[in-house]
């Protein structure tokens, strides 16, 4: 069984970038060839008209009228015409067919008797010799213009009979054009259309990409914001979970605690979150002495947690009252954030500033670059890795939305230590 076939998401976004500006060019070539061919139309059909016209009115004239009739009998049955036979009308007509020629930009106008011989040409050794092309048509009355070969190669001609007052043929005018003549004016014209037809064709493409590009660009928010999305509802799943397991335990210690059971508590509170407490007991040198029972214990839970890590955590402390549930929470995940990073010693400082706890959690750790430290905050983004799958990032911005929500500050950056160093202050609840 055949799968079907399907493109890939780098293939189509691939594609939404080339085909708008294939398109472009397919678009803009054809319509220059059209363009180039009505163009190369309307000139053959212009220049078919001018020739034409020019022979007509050559036809009309009673200069040529009178030339031809002094002519129509030069010739005898047994023989044509030759160029001393008819040397007297070329002596009339030739200067007015080169006049004509200057004047309309014709290759040549070509008058004949009425056995086609030439009586004018532009080269004078073609006068007094008799037309290559068939002209037994246009020498019984009817007008011919078209594309033939003649003795100065192909050419776009016009030839008209010449009538005499009594209604007879006394000859015919031929006006042409070489085709040479006309294919260069082709060239010319394209020559004109073709750096509208480039600018056009580059402002189109660089139109085509640009938008393709803004499509893209916004194609990739969307991706950001659909991988963020997946990864808040991983989180906010993991989150329920725990908040119902942590709940439930909750019960648990309450009932064991209101029963005056306090050792079971302690024993079951160690079975669902291990805490080694070995070499964490001792209170470390630079606290201040103190017997805030919140602030104890989350020196103590720090301690035993990043020893758990494989880190060290000291406190220096000068407080006067306890800490809330929202320092301890500032505090708790900027120390182990820490000690997940790498870090082996974190100095966690706290003092007091009026109605504020300004405090700094600085370590030994890697450290953050620019970009890290520019998304340190954001929603979902973590500098390490995420085996579970279920989203990292959640303590940092926890932490952001715990200060902002009491007034506070946050920044990151270098510590002395050698590793990162994360600034707050928060205001105290009153």
């Amino acid at each position: 069984m055949t799968m079907p076939f399907k493109l890939s998401q780098r293939a189509v976004r691939l594609g939404m970038l080339v085909v708008p500006s294939l398109i472009t060019l397919g678009s803009v070539s054809i319509t220059a060839a059209i363009a180039f061919s009505v163009q190369e139309r309307e000139l053959r059909e212009t220049t078919a008209e001018r020739v034409h016209e020019v022979a007509s009115s050559l036809a009309q004239l009673d200069e040529v009228r009178g030339a031809l009739e002094a002519v129509t009998s030069a010739g005898t049955t047994s023989a044509l015409a030759d160029a001393d036979d008819l040397a007297e009308a070329t002596d009339a007509l030739q200067p007015l067919a080169g006049l004509v020629e200057n004047a309309t930009g014709v290759y040549y106008v070509v008058i004949t008797d009425d056995e086609g011989v030439r009586i004018t040409h532009p080269d004078p050794a073609e006068r007094g010799v008799q037309v290559s092309t068939a002209n037994a048509s246009v020498l019984a009355g009817e007008a011919f213009h078209g594309t033939e070969e003649g003795a100065s190669g192909p050419s776009l001609r016009a030839k008209v009979p010449v009538i005499g007052q009594d209604g007879t043929v006394l000859g015919m005018v031929a006006v042409g054009v070489l085709e040479s003549s006309i294919s260069a004016d082709s060239a010319e014209a394209l020559g004109e259309l073709l750096p509208w037809t480039i600018s056009a064709l580059v402002l189109g493409t660089l139109a085509s990409s640009a938008l393709a590009f803004a499509v893209e660009r916004r194609f990739r928010r969307l991706d950001a914001l659909a991988a963020e999305h997946a990864q808040m509802r991983r989180t906010t799943t993991a989150l329920r979970e725990q908040s119902h397991e942590f709940s439930t335990r909750m019960h648990v210690v309450h009932g064991l605690v209101s029963r005056g059971d306090t050792q079971d508590a302690l024993e079951y509170i160690d079975e669902v979150v291990p805490v080694r407490t070995a070499g964490v007991d001792a209170p470390d040198s630079t606290d201040s002495s103190h017997h805030f029972p919140l602030l104890d214990a989350t020196t103590q839970a720090v301690r035993a947690e990043l020893h758990e890590l494989g880190a060290q955590a000291s406190f220096d402390l000068e407080l006067d009252e306890d800490i809330d549930d929202g320092v301890v929470t500032v505090i708790a995940n900027l120390c182990r954030n820490a000690g997940e990073a790498g870090a082996s010693q974190v100095l966690c400082t706290l003092r007091e500033s009026g109605s504020r706890i300004i405090g700094l959690v600085d370590d030994d750790g890697p450290g953050l670059d620019a970009e890290a430290s520019g998304r340190i905050f954001a929603p979902g983004f973590s500098s390490k890795a995420d085996p579970s799958g279920l989203g990292r990032g959640i303590g940092l911005e926890l932490v952001r939305r715990t200060v902002t929500s009491r007034r506070g500050t946050i920044e990151v950056g270098a510590s002395r230590l050698g590793g990162s160093r994360f600034a707050f202050e928060i205001e105290r609840l009153r």
